[in-house]
């Protein structure tokens, strides 16, 4: 795709369909329950919010929509921060996605992000799918059952970044 395409990152917010996405891949729950790969020390709720959770809040729909815009907007600011170059709205909606799923500061710090610093846009779309381990567990291992859902994540997100769509 052609940079002409590209829009400056200052003036994109993730897209209707960007917030869908990460609301279906985080998935809801109207508990506090242990994160899938930091356990209890770090309770999420709603849709994978993480901030000032403790086990035993409890939330709604509306509400933990509510509070996962004002997540979104905090990981639209970092990646503000670290990210330089213009983006298409489909790569600012999987990066979106990949820092909402393992936080501003590891997204921020990682190779990806130097390589899309670069204008090497492939190279960091293919970055996503390092980010494939739980713990010492690669879940795109072949018949893995323990975090295989993370693993089809990162294909879909991946897809989007190339600008194959994110569905399937």
């Amino acid at each position: 795709m052609s940079n002409q395409t590209r829009s400056l990152i200052a003036v994109l917010a993730l897209s209707a369909s960007g917030l869908v996405g990460i609301a279906i891949d985080e998935g809801y729950t109207s508990k506090a329950v242990p994160d899938p790969v930091k356990g209890l020390s770090v309770p999420t709720i709603g849709f994978g919010s993480t901030t000032g959770v403790h086990m035993g809040d409890t939330t709604t729909p509306v509400a933990a929509l509510v509070r996962k815009l004002s997540d979104v907007e905090k990981f639209e600011g970092a990646m503000r921060q670290c990210v330089t170059v213009p983006l298409h709205q489909h790569e600012y909606d999987a990066y979106i996605n990949l820092s909402y799923n393992i936080g501003s500061t590891a997204f921020c710090g990682s190779t990806l992000v130097k390589k899309l610093n670069a204008s090497d846009y492939a190279g960091a779309c293919h970055e996503i799918l390092r980010w494939r381990m739980v713990g010492q567990t690669d879940c795109s291992a072949p018949g893995n059952a323990t975090c295989s859902g993370l693993w089809v994540r990162r294909q879909k997100t991946h897809r989007l970044c190339m600008g194959e769509g994110g569905e399937k």
